[in-house]
């Protein structure tokens, strides 16, 4: 475990990385942010059933991130594969499968596990190191181009932010979330950088508190000014005039517009229709599934109700209750004013104007 970034070029662009491949293919550098806010620190991994094991697990987590975390694991499963050409695609599909399996809902993941699967089909007739070399030349290409998609999606969705602006977000989508700069903080980003005033109301984000531990780290790290509320205080906030608008991620985005994001999005975007405060949803290409039809199809990741249960190691439920633990819920289209991508927006999102985009 390395108690800060020891990588001498992160793509992340910043001095913090959610993950960032090694010089030499050899080890994946991973901040662990299960331990956020209290330490700062990366594992290194060296196999992919490593990395499987880290996303299922939140050390990483975020629909961009954790596709660029498998892309990654099957460079170092690459490493170990057999030299023959035949073996060694038979070798990375169990890699594969298991990277692909850990968290369903975000289509990220799969899209990045598949890119680098046709990489490796290119790849194969080649030799053992050159196939290892060209494989982490496309996660690192699929890191760098996340970057770029927040960057650029940033601006689009900058326009909407006014000077002064208070912008509440839910769960975490930032750079922690993404290969780096954010997708809905990627906005609070570049508005600022266009030198408006903003503020940023962060949601705790229950039941493992990605916008208490993750997003106020984040944005208070980085110098935003950031206020932090319960989940349920929303709708207070927004009665008393306290939100101009609201600005979350995506882990899927359905052929129609409905949006996947985590649990407790769906409400924050009922409460935003309710008092006529727009609701923006920020998600690179990547996470737009035109295979899905609608909301309806998207998986629902089921987590441990132990997530419920118990909080830091300590039991908060009497013994016997049980409990239901969603990871993701769904926004219907109708409810999301627009969404920013890389490619400009879709405003409202709807199987039209995605499909304007598309081409």
């Amino acid at each position: 475990m390395r108690n800060i970034l020891e990588h001498p070029e992160p793509l992340s662009g910043a001095t913090y990385s959610a993950v960032e491949l090694m010089p030499g293919d050899a080890q994946l550098l991973m901040m662990d942010q299960r331990l956020l806010p209290s330490e700062e620190k990366y594992l290194t991994l060296t196999r992919a059933v490593e990395v499987a094991d880290a996303i299922s697990r939140l050390v990483v987590r975020g629909a961009p991130a954790i596709g660029i975390a498998a892309a990654y694991g099957l460079v170092l499963a690459a490493r170990e594969a057999p030299r023959d050409s035949g073996e060694f695609i038979e070798s990375l599909r169990p890699a594969a499968s298991a990277l692909r399996r850990t968290r369903p809902t975000a289509v990220n993941l799969a899209w990045a596990l598949d890119r680098m699967m046709r990489a490796a089909c290119d790849a194969a007739a080649l030799a053992p190191e050159v196939r290892v070399g060209l494989l982490a030349a496309e996660a690192r290409a699929i890191h760098r181009e996340d970057v770029a998609a927040c960057v650029a999606m940033g601006k689009v969705g900058a326009a909407h932010v006014g000077d002064g602006a208070t912008v509440l977000t839910h769960c975490n989508a930032g750079a922690l979330a993404t290969g780096g700069y954010g997708t809905a903080l990627g906005v609070v980003r570049a508005a600022r950088s266009q030198g408006k005033r903003v503020k940023v109301v962060a949601c705790e984000t229950r039941p493992v508190l990605q916008g208490a531990r993750l997003t106020a780290w984040e944005l208070s790290r980085d110098g935003f000014d950031v206020t932090l509320i319960t989940d349920s205080m929303v709708a207070q906030l927004m009665r008393r005039g306290g939100v101009d608008l609201v600005v979350v991620g995506a882990d899927r985005v359905a052929r129609s517009g409905d949006v996947a994001n985590k649990i407790g999005t769906y409400g924050v975007a009922c409460l935003a229709h309710a008092h006529r405060i727009p609701f923006y949803v920020a998600a690179p290409w990547s996470t737009v599934d035109l295979a899905c039809p609608d909301g309806a199809a998207i998986p629902i990741e089921q987590r441990h109700e132990d997530e419920v249960l118990s909080f830091a190691g300590a039991v908060v439920a009497p013994a016997g209750v049980r409990a239901d633990n969603p990871a993701f819920d769904v926004t219907p289209a109708r409810l999301v004013t627009a969404l920013f991508t890389e490619r400009g927006e879709a405003k409202p999102p709807s199987e039209e104007t995605l499909a304007a985009l598309a081409h």
